[in-house]
């Protein structure tokens, strides 16, 4: 049998006293119900329950004295526009929170040096916003005093913060979070997991990825056309993925048409015996055509650290895979002279800029309302998470500063390498 149970709470700003207006009763949550984070039961599972996500019989906040804030930040994902609307709607038909505010450009809106005024959110106003991709409140990078932010809250009367975005948002959150409570001023902060990478720890499924492998899968298919139809083709696409290969994995096995797929998770060579270029040649003289699929992150052991620097966020920049590839493919063959083709393509501002598809459509929306009844119940430094198939209660602190990845023994990957046919290493 496994380990006992930890079972983890969220912290909250006080004594939920206050009656729901939520009329269905059926619809109720208790606080002592938990969901586990890990469905099998063995020795080495770890034992951890979070708190179920719902609305609450009883609630922290009075609805009158609310005022909401939503903020959208980092880069874009298919469903920003979904959250957003399903925040609102839910604070105004459920709850009679009339006052909603949306901070734009990011934590940048947060800050009053910005000269950046919120706009006021109502169900008319955000009626359509879902049917676009991008966000209406716009977004930013780069990290801001939590204590400014704190002060412009507090300024505003603002006592509900929706913070939607992937790692470096929500370790924003949970500072704001902490300064707040320095402070003593009750502001419910709650984090809203996006980012297509997928990449979120104590997440099975972020918003935007199901709409990202849609949309890669066809870019994947034309670059097979196009591979095909050349001389000695060979189609490279880079995908999105920094430090995780979700992307990548899940457009491949979705194609079934993808040679090579390279990711973060697995580190190659280039050259030698058994280095990806002496496999690649010998595919194409067997078939004179190949598609490869790479992360954006893959590879990296193949740049130098020190020439990468970091960026506004303080996140290590990333040596471009893609472009290193292409090059060195052309490099190889051109030394062995035998020509090829390649078809460089990357789709990836194509790809996290369209509007969500219906399964990223109903996650955003379920996300969304959940996070609101979180925030009425006084929960705070939370995070909304989908586990399990339920959404899930997430302590900040527990799901920052780690980043969930493929597992190279897992089934995902091993679906890749069936689907591919490729080694499992090039080394």
């Amino acid at each position: 049998m496994g380990a006992a149970i930890e079972y983890v709470p969220v912290d909250t700003l006080g004594e939920a006293a206050k009656r729901s207006p939520i009329t269905n009763r059926r619809q109720f949550v208790r606080d002592d119900t938990w969901v586990r984070y890990n469905v099998e039961i063995g020795v080495d599972a770890e034992e951890l329950a979070f708190e179920k996500g719902g609305p609450r019989e009883n609630i922290y906040f009075d609805p009158v004295d609310c005022r909401a804030a939503i903020v959208t930040c980092g880069g874009l994902a298919p469903g920003l526009n979904n959250v957003i609307r399903s925040i609102v709607t839910e604070l105004h038909f459920h709850y009679g929170v009339f006052s909603i505010l949306g901070i734009r450009k990011g934590y940048l809106g947060l800050n009053p040096a910005s000269k950046l005024d919120p706009i006021s959110l109502t169900p008319a106003m955000v009626d359509n916003i879902h049917t676009e991709g991008g966000t209406i409140l716009g977004s930013s990078r780069g990290r801001q005093d939590e204590y400014v932010m704190v002060d412009y809250l507090r300024e505003r009367k603002i006592n509900l913060l929706f913070c939607i975005g992937g790692d470096g948002t929500l370790r924003a959150a949970a500072k704001i979070a902490g300064a707040a409570r320095e402070r003593g001023v009750r502001i419910s902060v709650i984090g809203i997991p996006k980012t297509i990478d997928n990449d979120v720890f104590y997440c099975d499924r972020t918003f935007g990825y199901s709409t990202a492998v849609d949309a890669a899968r066809d870019v994947l298919s034309v670059a097979h056309v196009e591979a095909k139809g050349a001389d000695r083709g060979i189609g490279l696409v880079k995908l999105m993925g920094r430090d995780a290969g979700f992307i990548a994995c899940g457009a491949t096995v979705a194609s079934q048409q993808v040679n090579y797929t390279l990711i973060p998770e697995v580190p190659f060579e280039l050259e030698g015996p058994t280095g990806f270029l002496a496999h690649l040649g010998k595919r194409m003289d067997d078939r004179d055509h190949a598609l490869i699929v790479v992360a954006e992150g893959a590879g990296q052991n193949l740049f130098p650290d020190h020439e990468l620097g970091t960026d506004a966020s303080g996140n290590r920049r990333y040596g471009d895979i893609g472009h290193l590839l292409r090059d060195r493919i052309k490099e190889h063959f051109l030394a062995l002279e035998r020509s090829v083709e390649v078809k460089y393509i990357n789709p990836s501002y194509i790809i996290r800029g369209v509007p969500a598809d219906s399964e990223d459509s109903l996650l955003c929306d379920q996300l969304a309302r959940d996070a609101v009844h979180a925030a009425m119940a006084g929960k705070t430094t939370c995070l909304v998470s989908f586990l399990n198939n339920r959404v899930v209660h997430v302590p900040l602190g527990r799901a920052v500063g780690r980043k969930k990845q493929v597992d190279p023994d897992g089934p995902l990957w091993q679906s890749v390498l069936a689907s591919t046919g490729q080694p499992p290493v090039f080394s």
